[in-house]
């Protein structure tokens, strides 16, 4: 067990692998949270396709990828701007328009003869492969997305249950879901060196679906789903190491596996499978008492 559990550590790409999906995710687990409350979990699975474009731009020009993907992030945003105001559809249908258009280009700048070698990596992401630069990156960006929430948490709260009271007191809840929907960017930006464009989203979105089901509190939610995605990606890479199977679908697939389990806990403890409502803490009834 112990040479089972020291094997992978011996070597420095899994170590950089190890250190990039823990801080991955510690901050993906605490957005995603958020993401569950405020129910935009379409709007952060589709933040991650549009940037497609973007990732194989910078590919193909040599650039780093969280410069391609930024900019595939703003384009996809001044987009689904623009098609939302001139074709008069609800904000969804104008996300799937753009999405699905932004994804299939990104698909054939891919397929083109100038692709370099690797850029399915893109999709499916690499974790074996992150850089100390990249790790650095994670670390800072991802260090500057948990100051955000810590610091703005309560007015999170007032408007993520309630947009009325929130309002009332001077919050715009406007303004507080387009900062989230910049801090999910930010972590999916992030996420992709990793998990690449099509799984980044579950890491995501599945540690705090489990942890809702197991949780009715906001912070001990939040702390539930970062150690659900901290652990369910630590696992997912010992299975690719040992069993010699892609990293970023063994993540992947330990995510699903404690989403499951989760489940079944619920299921076992209370006789039901639905999400429990979440609440207020005593010290965070405040939330709705800010200016």
């Amino acid at each position: 067990m112990i040479d089972w559990l020291a094997d992978p550590l011996a070597h420095g790409f899994t170590v950089r692998a190890l250190i990039e999906i823990s801080l991955l995710g510690l901050v993906s687990g605490a957005v995603g949270c958020w993401v569950v409350l405020f129910g935009i979990s379409y709007s952060a699975e589709s933040l991650a396709h549009g940037m497609f474009p973007g990732l194989v731009g910078a590919a193909l020009l040599g650039l780093p990828l969280l410069v391609g993907g930024a900019a595939g992030i703003i384009l996809a945003g001044l987009l689904i701007g623009l098609v939302g105001r001139l074709s008069g559809d609800s904000a969804d249908t104008a996300i799937a328009v753009v999405v699905t258009s932004l994804f299939g280009l990104g698909v054939l700048l891919a397929l083109s003869p100038e692709s370099p070698p690797g850029i399915q990596a893109l999709l499916f992401g690499d974790p074996l492969g992150v850089t100390e630069g990249q790790l650095i990156a994670t670390a800072l960006i991802g260090a500057a997305v948990l100051v955000v929430l810590r610091t703005g948490h309560d007015r999170f709260l007032a408007v993520g249950f309630d947009d009325a009271p929130g309002r009332i007191r001077g919050l715009s809840p406007a303004l507080i879901q387009t900062l989230l929907l910049v801090l999910v960017a930010v972590t999916v930006l992030v996420g992709v060196q990793a998990l690449g464009n099509l799984l980044v989203a579950a890491i995501l979105v599945g540690p705090a679906a489990a942890a809702r089901l197991l949780s009715s509190r906001m912070k001990s939610m939040i702390l539930l789903s970062a150690g659900i995605a901290i652990f369910s990606g630590v696992a997912g890479l010992y299975l690719s190491f040992h069993a010699r199977v892609a990293a970023g679908a063994a993540i992947v697939a330990c995510l699903l596996a404690a989403y499951l389990l989760a489940t079944l806990i619920a299921r076992a403890r209370t006789g039901i499978t639905r999400m429990p409502p979440i609440r207020k803490e005593p010290a965070d009834e405040r939330a709705s008492q800010l200016v």
